[in-house]
């Protein structure tokens, strides 16, 4: 009867000679195997950690807007999930691995999005604890923080999808290369070493590429729409050379790249698009940094996440060398790790803590330590960021 359930979950008949199959999958350490396939096995563990409840209220874009409509990390995850998963099913892939790595791609980001993710990375290099890169701290954070620090145990696939994520950078083509085990932790560590390594990486599996392009699917429609609920973009300024070819929202932007990837890269050992439709979302991209990304911060704001992420970095850092066993970083986080884990350095659990924090958290936290000394924490009405006064 075991059997007959297993093979029930398991449905991989109809894939694809290019997807990859449950038999290939490997872990970092043995596990015992029950009724479901391995990354059907891996999309459980993913949604159940603590680190993947946080993305409700982690910033996509705008942090801190009053308006409700506008989405959060949870709903570009969503969203990154399912476009991967239409293009994966049409294409005869796995699509439990490509949720797998969907849903647990973002789970590094650190509070208030890439501008937070920017300053952790310089004080990570201040601290010699590396390059900080939020795909490298999802994989970090499943394989080594979660559970009390002895890590989700996921498979090299999934983590690899993860690591090779990065949706910044669109790609020609986007083709597998075979990895080991060994070559997945070398890329890994060497995104700690070397500069920019991380966004040169190329997934072990045809699902991770796709995955890697639904990132930006995900976000590339969704962030105007957003724009123009906040106020900073108008629908007719998106250049008609794009919308021509990509439709002016959401909803045709993303049905014209799906339906031309499909089309491209149907039975192929690589993921593609039409050059027409490549050169419009390259322009898009453009179009979205110089009118949404460059603009949803100001530099003054920008100056007070700086202030907000090295003032509470370094009394963290203080609390550690101290042993003040009272504050939260004892209380909330360090106290529930288990040893293994308590052998890291202070920095990089200070990392660690501050890349899994929510936004809101950060500002309680920043309130309850510093209100009545320096700093009073104010939101701004129906804008993305709070001053530092």
């Amino acid at each position: 009867m075991i059997d007959v359930i297993k093979n029930n979950m398991l449905k991989e008949d109809n894939l694809s000679e290019n997807a990859t199959k449950s038999s290939e999958s490997i872990r970092l350490k043995e596990d015992k195997d029950d009724i479901r396939p391995a990354y059907y096995r891996d999309i459980d563990r993913i949604i159940h950690c603590l680190s993947y409840t946080r993305y409700i209220d982690k910033t996509q874009v705008f942090s801190n807007n009053e308006n409700d409509n506008v989405s959060k990390r949870i709903v570009h995850v969503q969203l990154v999930s399912k476009i991967a998963r239409t293009i994966g099913r049409a294409l005869k892939l796995n699509e439990d691995l490509i949720e797998a790595i969907s849903l647990g791609h973002d789970i590094g980001h650190v509070p208030f999005g890439h501008t937070g993710e920017r300053i952790l990375n310089k004080l990570s290099i201040k601290y010699n604890e590396g390059y900080f890169n939020h795909n490298v701290q999802s994989v970090r954070t499943l394989m080594n923080v979660e559970k009390n620090g002895v890590g989700s145990n996921l498979t090299i696939q999934v983590l690899d999808g993860i690591l090779c994520h990065n949706g910044e950078f669109i790609s020609d083509e986007y083709k597998p290369i075979k990895k080991t085990k060994e070559d997945f932790l070398n890329d890994y560590e060497n995104s700690y070493k070397i500069e920019n390594y991380c966004q040169k990486l190329i997934p072990m599996t045809l699902e991770g590429c796709v995955v890697r392009i639904s990132d930006v699917i995900g976000y590339i429609g969704r962030d105007i729409e957003d724009a123009i609920n906040v106020g900073i973009l108008k629908k007719e300024e998106i250049p008609k050379k794009i919308t021509d070819i990509l439709g002016d929202n959401n909803k045709q932007i993303v049905n014209t790249i799906v339906l031309d990837i499909i089309k491209n890269s149907y039975d192929k050992p690589y993921i593609k698009m039409s050059d027409e439709v490549l050169d419009s979302l390259k322009l898009l991209k453009e179009f979205n940094y110089a009118n949404i990304y460059d603009k949803a911060n100001t530099k003054e704001e920008v100056k007070n996440y700086e202030v907000m992420f090295e003032s509470l970095f370094e009394k963290y850092m203080s609390h550690l060398e101290n042993k003040e066993k009272d504050k939260e970083i004892y209380t909330v986080f360090l106290n529930n790790m288990n040893d293994e884990y308590k052998k890291n350095t202070n920095a990089r659990i200070v990392i660690d803590f501050i890349a899994g924090m929510t936004d809101d958290y950060f500002i309680s936290i920043l309130n309850n330590i510093f209100y009545k000394k320096t700093y009073i924490i104010v939101k701004k009405h129906c804008k993305n960021n709070y001053i530092l006064i």
